[in-house]
């Protein structure tokens, strides 16, 4: 899920959907990923120009992606749908907010507890062997864009770059997520536990492990029986309580949280042993799954108003 920030990005966005042809391209990719060009203008049938011209509004929205096809013997341009589920939040005062953001590799964890089924690895090569906890402690670690487990967790420690006199109004997450089966199970719920600073902010269920259809970005050299691809979910804690792709989770609110300029920032993915649904997690990272990110996290923040008729060091 993407959410907009900026009346600029919500006003490319309304016109790239303001076309009926736009709307249904977007359809279609959705349901066949990786077409080209030439058979979305023979698909709806209009010129090649008319499809590129249209894209290009789609690309610049962010709403359209290029990759390579991943049809034999072909270097063609295919276009993927880069995200289908977004939030407008009208309610918000755009372009007068603060934002700061950072991407956080998935292997640059700080600490960790897990228990096979586990596994790490780069999109080079598996880190030591699978289904033993002790290459999670690899120094090979930070270039990770996979790891999975089937039980406990992994902890990160995210920057603070909040300023004195500044403000928590919001903090947003966004990586993809999916369940750990032995080997591969579409449907194998599983509960995951999101923490910050050891306040549980609440649970999501994944669906499933899904490795019936290769990622998008997962290497060539993976095999097919393991995990290729999760789901990209937005995990936002405000001030009015902690929602994931703006469902509520818990009445967890920022403020709950107390953080200043001096907090750590610890953020925490667990899948705890004794859960309704035990079914284990894999997180992605660039280079794997569907969405080519680390963890991806925002900070929205106030500034201390000056109050009127305070004193000041002007002569």
């Amino acid at each position: 899920m993407r959410e907009f920030f900026t009346q600029d990005e919500i006003v490319v966005f309304a016109k790239a959907l303001s076309s009926e042809l736009r709307v249904s391209i977007l359809q279609y990719l959705a349901e066949h990923p990786g077409t080209g060009l030439m058979d979305l203008a023979t698909c709806f049938g209009v010129s090649r120009a008319a499809i590129t011209q249209n894209i290009k509004a789609l690309t610049d929205a962010g709403l359209v992606e290029f990759g390579q096809s991943t049809g034999k013997g072909s270097a063609r341009k295919a276009c993927y749908l880069k995200e289908s589920r977004f939030l407008l939040n009208l309610g918000r005062p755009f372009d007068r907010q603060k934002i700061y953001s950072t991407e956080m590799p998935i292997g640059q964890y700080i600490n960790h507890a897990i228990m096979p089924t586990c596994g790490i690895a780069t999109t080079e090569t598996l880190i030591g062997r699978v289904d033993d906890p002790a290459f999670f402690d690899d120094p090979q670690r930070v270039n990770a864009g996979i790891l999975w487990f089937g039980s406990g967790y992994v902890e990160y420690r995210l920057p603070n770059y909040l300023q004195k006199g500044q403000s928590i109004e919001e903090m947003q997450f966004s990586l993809e997520l999916s369940s750990e089966a032995p080997g591969v199970a579409e449907h194998w719920p599983s509960d995951l536990l999101f923490s910050f600073n050891g306040h549980d902010l609440g649970y999501w269920t994944s669906p499933g492990d899904y490795g019936e259809v290769r990622g998008r970005f997962t290497p060539a050299w993976w095999t097919r029986n393991w995990n290729q691809y999760g789901l990209l979910k937005l995990l936002v804690i405000n001030k009015a309580g902690t929602y994931i792709d703006g469902l509520m989770i818990s009445p967890v609110r920022i403020t709950d949280l107390n953080l200043d300029e001096k907090s750590e920032f610890r953020f925490r993915i667990a899948s705890p042993a004794d859960a309704r649904n035990a079914g284990g997690c894999t997180i992605f990272g660039r280079g794997f799954g569907n969405y080519n990110q680390g963890i991806k996290f925002n900070v929205i923040y106030t500034e201390a108003e000056i109050a009127k008729g305070s004193p000041t060091n002007e002569i």
